[in-house]
């Protein structure tokens, strides 16, 4: 069981690499009104979610359910397991799609108004749908909801 733990916590730090390393250029672009940096934060952000979030969430998915299977833990009757479950499935199938999604949209929109060299109505509509900065917020959201279910088990 110590094995399963000690992987398990080495792929939650991969996956919290991974959120930061997607998420803050995301909020940096959306901060920023230089169209270059903009184009090459997102792009950024984009690697990052296949490079680092992507294998460090399902890595952290398959290494917790590892752990879970050595302590003997019944994944449906243990509360806290089972609402730690939903949380990570609502981020696994519907907040990092949804990021995914809308990073790529507005990755290729920048890029594009980039070349042209001046914002285009395209992207400028992109970035006031702010679909990556809210599920990529949502996501950071649900960090501590997902620390506090195992530390203070609390059903």
């Amino acid at each position: 069981m110590t094995f399963w733990r000690f992987i398990h916590t080495l792929a939650l730090f991969w996956m919290m690499a991974g959120i930061g390393a997607t998420v803050i250029p995301i909020w940096k672009a959306w901060l920023t009104t230089e169209l270059d940096q903009r184009a090459l934060l997102l792009t950024n952000a984009q690697r990052n979610e296949t490079v680092w979030l992507l294998p460090g969430v399902l890595t952290a998915g398959f290494t917790g359910y590892a752990w879970a299977a050595a302590a003997d833990l019944n994944l449906v009757r243990t509360g806290w397991l089972l609402a730690l479950q939903l949380v990570m499935g609502l981020n696994i199938f519907i907040f990092i799609p949804l990021m995914g999604v809308g990073l790529r949209r507005v990755r290729f929109l920048a890029l594009a108004a980039r070349k042209r060299g001046e914002m285009t109505e395209e992207l400028r509509s992109a970035m006031a749908d702010n679909v990556p900065v809210v599920f990529g917020t949502l996501i950071v959201l649900t960090i501590p909801v997902m620390v506090w279910l195992p530390v203070f088990k609390p059903f």
